[in-house]
């Protein structure tokens, strides 16, 4: 998957869990695509500080999808409302429960 795609959603999902400096910088870079320049002059802070904080931030976002996986879960359930037969509903909303 995208690295880009990925991270858009896990902050969507787990955006609240972030500062707000975390989220404003984080935003800005993979939201509204500015460079790490760009965000360092408007913010004026360094451009490895704006670096830092969007790792920081996507580290962040990888152990929250590893401990809670809700966003995981939501894709499965996504999935399922694609399938049409009741049993493969049954499985697959066992799978998210287990």
């Amino acid at each position: 998957m995208d690295k880009f795609f990925y991270y858009n959603n896990l902050f969507s999902v787990y955006r609240n869990l972030l500062t707000l400096k975390e989220q404003n910088v984080f935003s800005l870079y993979y939201e509204e695509n500015l460079s790490l320049s760009e965000i360092a002059e408007n913010l004026e802070i360094s451009r490895s500080a704006v670096g830092n904080t969007v790792k920081t931030v996507e580290k962040k976002l990888q152990n929250y999808e590893d401990l809670l996986h809700v966003w995981e879960k939501n894709e499965i359930l996504k999935d399922c409302l694609g399938l049409v037969e009741e049993q493969k509903i049954r499985e697959r909303i066992q799978k998210v429960l287990d």
